[in-house]
């Protein structure tokens, strides 16, 4: 069997949380236009970013040159509807935001592509993820006895794809890549070789 490796493969749905309230494709492309790249600095919600600060760059151990960073804005974690993905609240409350919103992007992204559940339901389907964050196990761990059986899937990156894969039952290959910077661009190529 041969493939045609230069074959042409169509995103038809796409959705997106990006820095500086880009929280669709539509808003990103505002953005685009506007010349506005979305970097900020920390909104102290997030951290006090003056504590991290280094603005002499004396290489302090634990602090950065760097106070600005590309912050989700106008959008909330907490807002996402774990109901409806099936989350009981102790697990919830133990999920990493990274699961929470690729939960709730990927539906966007099938909403785009004029896909319903049905309709994906069951099929051979691939997901192919792409992360390397694992900031929040961090957040998790202060005090032992705020582990329980649900912290190592809440904070496990290896599980992300098949937290997909598993709630819109899809069939396919399923599996994450971390190359760190590089992770999603490399799931990218994964996906476009398993569809070729």
């Amino acid at each position: 069997m041969t493939t045609d490796t230069n074959a042409p493969i169509a995103i038809i749905g796409i959705g997106a949380r990006l820095p500086g309230g880009a929280n669709s494709p539509n808003k990103f492309w505002q953005m685009l236009l506007q010349g506005y790249n979305g970097i900020s600095t920390a909104p102290a919600s997030r951290w006090d970013a003056s504590y991290f600060h280094d603005p002499d760059n004396e290489g302090l151990v634990g602090k950065y040159i760097q106070d600005k960073g590309g912050w989700l804005k106008g959008y909330e974690i907490d807002e996402v509807d774990l109901q409806f993905f099936h989350f009981s609240p102790r697990e919830a409350k133990l999920l990493d935001p990274n699961q929470r919103l690729l939960l709730e992007i990927t539906y966007e992204t099938l909403e785009d592509a004029g896909l319903t559940l049905p309709e994906i339901n069951g099929t051979r389907t691939g997901v192919f993820v792409g992360i390397s964050a694992t900031d929040y196990s961090h957040l998790q761990f202060p005090d032992v006895n705020t582990i329980d059986a649900h912290t190592q899937t809440g904070i496990s990156t290896s599980i992300v794809a098949n937290r997909l894969s598993y709630f819109y039952n899809l069939l396919g290959p399923s599996f994450i890549v971390d190359t760190a910077c590089s992770s999603t661009l490399v799931a990218l190529n994964c996906a476009c070789q398993s569809i070729r």
